[in-house]
C-alpha cells in the first residue's frame, strides 16, 4: 500500500496530471520494457561466457595433452565441462589454478593460458575497477601547468591574502562557482580566506549554512551534480567525520557507480594539522585514505600552493578535498601576478631542497618543520633533500620520491597522524610500489603524531605533534647506523 511508485501514481491521478487508464499503461509498458532490457542483458552475458567456456576448454584439452600426468589439470577440465552455467569468475580462478599447477611456464600450453588470464584479469579490470576519477579531457591531471609569475615589486601578504585575491579572480571568472559553510558568507570564513566575497559577489553565491556539516555536503554534491561549482567548507578538519558519510558513499562513488555517466566535481575546503586546540588541530589523513578514494586530496604546505590547486581543480571534472594549513594563515608569502590563473600539478612532487645524506618526505604543516630541520641537520654536516609530495590522492606520479631516494639511500616519512597512517601509506607507495627498498641502505623511518588528540597549548603541541628536534634525532640516528 505503502510503494513510492504506487503513492506516486495515486498522486498523479489524484492532482488530475493523468488519467488512471493512462497511468496504468505507463505501468504496464515500462513493466514489459525492463523485462525485455532484463533478456537482453542476460543473453549478452551468458552468450560472452559462453565463449570463453569454449576457449577455456580448448586451452585445458591442450595443456593436459601436454602434461598428461597432472591431476589438477584434469580436474579443472572436468569442473568446466561439467558447469552448466558459469560466472566469468569461476572460469578466471579455474583458469588460473590450472596455470600454477604447470611445471613449466613458457612452452605454448603455459603462454596461451597465461595470455587467457591477462585478458580475463584486464577485462574484469576495466569492467569493475575504471571511471573512479574522470579520464575525459577535463580531468584535472590534465590541466596545463602555468607556473605563477612575480613581478619585482610584487607584494608580500598574509596567506589569507593571497586565498583571498585566488577567490576573488575566480568568482569573476566563473559564475557558476559558490562557496558556503560555517561562517563562510558574512564574515568570510574564520580565517578570512572568502573575506569581502559576500558583499561583491551576493549572499546567493557566497553565504552561511548552519551547524550541520552533512547537509552541507549533501549541497555541495547536488549542485555539482547539475553543473554548478561549488566550494564546501567544513571549518576544520577535525570536523571532517560528521560530513564523512555523504563524501565516501555518494560523491566519492558518484562516477564509477554510474560507468562515467554522472560526475559531482565539488570542491571541499577545511583546514587542519597543528595549531594549539584539541578540537582543531587534528590530521586524520589515514582515515581520509581509507575513506575518500573517487576524489583528490590536496594537502599544500602554504596558501600559494592551495591557490595554484584551486585554479587547477576548478578547470577538471573530479570531486577533491584541500586541507590548507591551519597555523599558516598569517605566515608572510608573495602575492604572484597571475593568482587566479597559475596551477599546481596534481601528484607532482616538488623538491624544495637537494640533499645528498637521507631523503625527508612529507606534506602540509609538517613541510616547515623539515625545513627547520634540515637547516640543523645542515649545521651539522648532514646534507638532507626535502621533497614535498603536495597531494596524497594521487600520489607521486612521476616517482619522485624514489628517485630522491637513489641518490641518498636513506628516508624518513613525516606527518602528524597517527601511528600506521599516512605516514605508513607515504612508506608503502615509495618502498613497495616504487620499488624503493631496492635502495636503502639503511632501514625507513615513519615520524607521527601521538595516539590522541593534540593537547592544548604550545607546550600540548610539543608534546603531541612532530617537531625538528624530533627529526633531526631520527636523522642522527640513521647516519649513526651507517657510521657517518
Amino acid at each position: 500500500a505503502y510503494d513510492c511508485n504506487r503513492r506516486m501514481a495515486d498522486w498523479i491521478v489524484a492532482s488530475g496530471i493523468a488519467a488512471a487508464e493512462e497511468v496504468e499503461t505507463i505501468q504496464a509498458e515500462a513493466k514489459q520494457e525492463a523485462g525485455e532490457a532484463a533478456r537482453r542483458a542476460y543473453r549478452a552475458y551468458h552468450d560472452r561466457v559462453g565463449g570463453l567456456v569454449s576457449q577455456l576448454t580448448a586451452l585445458l584439452k591442450s595443456a593436459a595433452t601436454a602434461y598428461p600426468q597432472l591431476e589438477t589439470l584434469k580436474k579443472c577440465l572436468e569442473e568446466v565441462e561439467q558447469k552448466r552455467e558459469s560466472l566469468r569468475f569461476e572460469l578466471l580462478r579455474i583458469a588460473r589454478q590450472a596455470y600454477f599447477s604447470l611445471p613449466g611456464k613458457d612452452d605454448p600450453a603455459a603462454r596461451d593460458l597465461k595470455k587467457f588470464i591477462d585478458a580475463e584479469r584486464n577485462e574484469g579490470s576495466r569492467i569493475y575497477s575504471d571511471d573512479l576519477l574522470s579520464n575525459s579531457p577535463r580531468s584535472p591531471l590534465k590541466v596545463a601547468v602555468q607556473a605563477p609569475v612575480y613581478s619585482e615589486d610584487a607584494p608580500m601578504k598574509d596567506g589569507f591574502e593571497i586565498l583571498n585575491a585566488c577567490f576573488d579572480a575566480n568568482f569573476e571568472k566563473y559564475p557558476e562557482l559558490f562557496a558556503f559553510g560555517e561562517d563562510v558568507g558574512k564574515i568570510g570564513d574564520v580565517n578570512q580566506g572568502l573575506r569581502g566575497m559576500q558583499q561583491k559577489y551576493g549572499e546567493e553565491r557566497v553565504f552561511d549554512t548552519g551547524i550541520r556539516e552533512w547537509t552541507i555536503m549533501g549541497q555541495a554534491i547536488g549542485m555539482a551534480m547539475r553543473g554548478l561549482r561549488p566550494i564546501a567548507e567544513i571549518q576544520y578538519l577535525d570536523y571532517l567525520i560528521y560530513g564523512l558519510s555523504p563524501l565516501s558513499d555518494d560523491l566519492c562513488t558518484l562516477r564509477w557507480r554510474s560507468n562515467n555517466q554522472q560526475a559531482a566535481p565539488a570542491i571541499i575546503r577545511t583546514r587542519g594539522h597543528r595549531l594549539v586546540g584539541v578540537w582543531h588541530s587534528g590530521s586524520p589523513m589515514g582515515m581520509m585514505l581509507g575513506s575518500l578514494r573517487g576524489m583528490h586530496i590536496c594537502v599544500p604546505r602554504n596558501m600559494t600552493q592551495a591557490a595554484g590547486m584551486y585554479n587547477t581543480l576548478l578547470q577538471g571534472d573530479d570531486p577533491a578535498i584541500v586541507v590548507e594549513v591551519l597555523n599558516a594563515y598569517r605566515f608572510k608569502e608573495q602575492l604572484p601576478d597571475n593568482v587566479g590563473t597559475f596551477t599546481v600539478p596534481l601528484g607532482v612532487p616538488e623538491v624544495l631542497r637537494t640533499g645528498t645524506d637521507i631523503t625527508i618526505i612529507s606534506y602540509g604543516a609538517c613541510v616547515r618543520v623539515a625545513e627547520e630541520a634540515c637547516e640543523k641537520l645542515e649545521d651539522a654536516g648532514v646534507s638532507a633533500e626535502l621533497v614535498d609530495i603536495q597531494t596524497l590522492l594521487p600520489f607521486d606520479l612521476p616517482n619522485t620520491c624514489v628517485e630522491s631516494l637513489k641518490k641518498t639511500n636513506r628516508v624518513i616519512f613525516l606527518d602528524e597522524d597517527f601511528e600506521g597512517g599516512a605516514s605508513a601509506y607515504m612508506m608503502q607507495q615509495v618502498l613497495e610500489k616504487q620499488g624503493g627498498y631496492r635502495y636503502l641502505d639503511s632501514k625507513p623511518i615513519t615520524i607521527y603524531a601521538q595516539p590522541h588528540r593534540p593537547a592544548y597549548g604550545q607546550d600540548g603541541d610539543y608534546h603531541s605533534k612532530p617537531q625538528a628536534e624530533d627529526i633531526v634525532d631520527a636523522a642522527y640516528a640513521l647516519m649513526q647506523e651507517a657510521g657517518l
